[in-house]
Parts: structure tokens; sequence; C-alpha cells
């Protein structure tokens, strides 16, 4: 069974990927976006390797979080001894804004014995392609030739580290690898304070998140990896921090998703919502606004994290992960049309003009917002687009693209109301009513569900979208027949929840985490709490040793898809929520 065995530790600033042998298998600097320093996930030889190991073969180790936040240990226990490996990025506040250096910080802590351990450091640059010289200062090792300065500064002797040779570990040691600005204070003063003053961050961060009495876990992982993957410079939220790992074995479905997509705006912001992480939902809507000022005529389907055009597709001269091809970066889908995104945003506007604790509303603003996204949801009315699971040769009428339509003018006649713009009310209503004759032409009455586009015979999980969008009534019998004829096809071996059977590129072979999460969400809106406490419960079985989800699971649960995914996260945060509402006493569930 494939196991992404490593953990993500981050600060809004950068991502890494460290596995249970403490080795650094994914970092990229300094963005997310950017070449990986170290990339052995995709590449075991041209990935570099910073790792720090047992000098004994044999030994076990094991991988966790410390309590409520995203610091990770990585724990080697062998006939010597024990030790561990605490790897952190420095986040917590400072004159008034937040510290978050582009600097990984890796305490060795000596916990029994006499181990021996080694440790090796081999950053590269450009996808592998430029391999640095090595230059010893006084405490630190300088990394020539890279695209910045490029550091290592320790306590450990150097010449151990450019040897990598074995030695005793008899106290701690300390290792802070810096991009750009180097370190220039008391290493293991500085690693003490900065380690105490990040753990307090996040304990606190999590103590002011609003989570259910049941799956708190499950809600507080996912809470703390949604956060990961905010770029705070701007407020963009991207798909997941890894490019090119596979949907399947030799799949060929290998994209990079170090890009923030305009799909996931409505359920990364309700799950912020959700949470009460008023905060960054604010920082996100800001790169929508700042995104919306730029784009004159249509959004695309996604942008970089500073709000670019995403790079066209590249393929990179890698080995893939377990040598699955090609590794990709860029995104052609920049190039669809998926017009579900103008319906989102409105959606995702709606909580920050109701919401009275967010003291947002701006009459001006959400004038000339709600205007243009109407605007652009008039004009593609009648416009087929490649759907939210952007197929790449079929433009349809697609379902879900008109649901967001139907919501989307919804939450504009609530926001015209507040902000006493009738005009707005009248016209939103009106497409309202055109996207509500587009989604009962998916209707097929033969089957008593809504396919995946006007015309089709094709189910899609994203249809259970119109029972908790409330388009259907929860508590009809055309819901429960809806659900249950996707249920009935989409379902499999009690564990696996497909999005669809088959598309442009052939036949479905993983589920995709989500749509698992958007059947239970769909249960608990109908009244099916038990049976919906049991699909999360299955569904959890597919998140690694850390409680982190990829995008796709196989029918043993192995993970597989880009890694950690936001998408999946939020879908078990929203599920949950859905599902607590529903529940009277849920502690006592």
């Amino acid at each position: 069974m494939n196991r992404y065995n490593f953990g993500v530790i981050g600060n809004c600033s950068f991502l890494a990927f460290i596995d249970t042998n403490a080795n650094v298998n994914w970092l990229c600097l300094p963005r997310f976006d950017s070449s990986f320093i170290f990339g052995s996930l995709l590449d075991k030889k041209k990935g570099g390797e910073f790792s720090i190991m047992s000098s004994n073969d044999k030994y076990k180790s094991q991988q966790y979080y410390l309590k409520n936040t995203n610091i990770l240990a990585t724990e080697f226990e062998m006939a010597e001894g024990k030790f561990r490996v605490i790897d952190f990025a420095p986040r917590f506040n400072q004159y008034d804004r937040y510290f978050r250096p582009l600097m990984l910080f890796r305490k060795i802590e000596l916990i029994k014995g006499n181990p021996s351990i080694r440790v090796r450091c081999r950053p590269v640059d450009n996808y592998g392609k430029k391999i640095p010289d090595a230059v010893a200062g006084s405490n630190h090792i300088r990394y020539l030739n890279l695209s910045s300065h490029v550091r290592l500064t320790t306590d450990i002797p150097l010449n151990y580290i450019i040897g990598e040779k074995s030695f005793l570990l008899n106290e701690t040691k300390y290792i802070v690898f810096s991009y750009g600005v180097p370190l220039e204070a008391p290493l293991a003063e500085t690693s003490e304070q900065f380690l105490n003053k990040t753990r307090s961050y996040w304990v606190n961060w999590v103590k002011s998140t609003s989570i259910p009495y049941i799956f708190q876990d499950e809600v507080i992982r996912s809470a703390l990896v949604l956060k990961l993957h905010q770029y705070e410079d701007t407020g963009a939220v991207i798909a997941a921090g890894s490019t090119s790992l596979p949907e399947f074995d030799q799949s060929h479905r290998n994209w990079d998703y170090r890009y923030c997509w305009m799909r996931d705006t409505y359920y990364t912001l309700n799950a912020f919502n959700n949470i009460g992480h008023f905060e960054e939902l604010e920082k996100y809507f800001a790169f929508i606004q700042n995104l919306m000022l730029n784009e004159k005529q249509q959004i695309k389907p996604l942008y970089t994290i500073t709000g670019e055009r995403v790079p066209d597709e590249k393929i990179l001269l890698l080995e893939g992960y377990l040598k699955n091809k090609p590794v990709r970066t860029g995104n052609n889908a920049t190039y669809q049309t998926q017009n579900d995104v103008y319906g989102q945003i409105l959606v995702s506007l709606l909580p920050l003009f109701i919401d009275k604790r967010l003291n947002y509303i701006d009459n001006q603003k959400s004038e000339s917002i709600t205007c243009w996204l109407l605007d652009r949801i008039e004009e593609y009315m009648d416009v087929p687009d490649s759907g939210l699971w952007e197929f790449g040769t079929t433009n349809q009428f697609h379902c879900y693209t008109y649901l967001f339509h139907w919501a989307g003018c919804m939450a504009a006649v609530k926001i015209g109301s507040l902000i006493n713009r009738k005009d707005i009310v009248r016209k939103a209503k009106s497409l309202a009513e055109k996207s509500q004759v587009y989604i009962e032409k998916c209707y097929d009455r033969t089957k008593n569900a809504y396919m995946q586009s006007a015309g089709s015979t094709f189910f899609d999980a994203s249809n259970l979208q119109l029972i908790t969008m409330n388009y259907l009534n929860p508590n009809g019998g055309r819901a429960i027949l809806h659900l249950k004829a996707h249920e009935q096809v989409l379902f499999k071996n009690e564990n696996l929840f497909f999005r669809y059977m088959h598309d442009d590129l052939g036949s479905a072979r993983n589920s995709f985490i989500i749509c698992g999460f958007w059947y239970a969400e769909a249960l608990a809106a109908i009244g099916m709490i038990d049976k919906s406490v049991k699909v999360i419960s299955t569904l959890i079985k597919s998140s690694n040793h850390l409680g982190l989800f990829s995008e796709d699971a196989d029918e043993n649960f192995g993970q597989w898809g880009n890694f950690p995914q936001t998408y999946s996260h939020v879908g078990l945060v929203n599920a949950v929520y859905k599902l607590s509402k529903k529940i009277d006493n849920p502690i006592f569930l």
C-alpha cells in the first residue's frame, strides 16, 4: 500500500516535507512554486538530500507533531540509544507583524545513550540541474552559485557534515538552513527562543479556532494544514505544496498543484469561516479582489500565488515519484474556461457582508464587485465550459457550473438588498431563474438524478452539492433519490467515492477524497447522521500517520495524487461542521 510517510512544516512563506528518516525530501524556495532546493521526492539522484539519521542501519523511527502545532518530531531508537529531530519554520508575532523568515530550524535532541548519527546536506537548484560548491566558514557552510544566498549554520563540526561522517551525539545540536538573509545571532539560544515562540503561536492559534465536539483531532490538523498553505504575503491559498504526484500508479495524470484555483474559493473561505479564522478569510478575499481589479473580462481558473498567469506546462527530466512520469511544472488548465468561478466568488463574498463580526460592508466596493460578477454570469450563461474537473477536450453545459451561477445570483440578491440596490436584486433573480432552467436540463427522470451535464448520462459527485447548497430541499424526496442514485454508481467498496467513472483520459481508478466528504456532508444534510459519521470515520483511514490527506485514495486506503491536498482537508472541515449542526448533543456521540 502506497503511503506518503512524511509530514509538512511551514510558516506561510515556505513549506517543507520531512520523511520518517528525517530527510527533507521536498523544499521549494523562495516561494511555494519555486524550484526545489531539496527534491528527492521526485528524484533520488538529482533531488539532493538533507537528512539526519542514525549511523546504525538497524533502527526504528516514529514521527509526530508536537500537540496542536506545525512542529514536527522524528524520533529514532537503536541499540546504542535514542534521539529525536525537531523540525520547524519560525512563525510568531514580532513588531506588530508576523516573523516568518526563509529559515528551516532543526534541533537534534539526545534522549538516552550514545547514538552515532550522520548529517547530509546536499542542496540543489533549478530542479536538480545546478549543484553548488560548499565553502566552510567559522561555524557555517555556504552553498555557492545558487539563486540566492544559502547557508547552513550549526554547532556540529563542519567537517563531519561536509565529509558526511558519523559522529557521537552526546548533547543537543542545532542546525539552521537559511535562504537569503542568514541567521546572525547566538545559535542555541535563538533556536530555543524561536522554537518556544513558534510553539506558543500555533497553540494559541488552535485555541482561537472554533471546532465542534466531534472529530476534533482531525479538524484541528486540517485547520493547521490549511493555514500552512496560505501564502501570507498575498493571501493566496494553494491547492497543494507538491507537483507531479500521480493520481494512480503510471497514470500519467501528474499535475503541478502549487497554484491557487478559483474553483476552491467557496469551499476554502467557507472552511475558514467555519473554524472562525477571519483574518485568513479576509486575506484570501483581498487576493481575489486584486485579481478582479487586474482582469478586464474573464477570470482564469487558476493563478500563481502573486496573482499572475500560471506558466505553461514544462516537462522536467526527473525520474518521478515511484518512477511516475512526466514531472511537470506549470499548468495548462490556465487556458481553460471554467464559468463556475463567478458564482463561487459571489457566494464566498456573502459572509463578509452579512457577518456582523467582520464590519466589512463597503457599499461602493460591494456594488462594483457584485455587478461585475453578475455581468460575467450573464455573458457566459449560454457558454459551455470545461467544468471543475478540467476536462481537456470536452466543453459541456455542466450542472455544477449552473449550480454556482444560481447560488451566486442568490447571494447577489442578498447583497443587493443589504446595500439597497433594487436593480442588482432584479438582475440577480432573473439570472438565477435562467440558471435553474439549465440545471433542470441535466435532470434524468429515468435515473431520478441530475447528470454531469445537459444531455449526459454520466453521474458526477460534484452534483451532491445540489443538496448541501440547498438547491434541492434536503428534506424532500428528490434530494434523497438523487443521493441514492449517485451512491449506487459512485460509492465503491465502502471506502471509495469516485468523482465520476469516465473522463476524456480514460476510466477512474482511485477515489477523489473530497468527494467522499461531499457525500458525508450530503448524508448529514438529509438527516442520515449515523451513516455520515461512518463515512467520515472510514475516510479518515486514508490519511497518513500524521493525519494528512492526499488528493486521491485507492481501495486499500493508499495515498495518491498531490499532497497534502487542501481540498481534502477543507472537505473534512466542512463535512464535520455540517454534521455537528445536525446533532443535538455531539459531545455524547
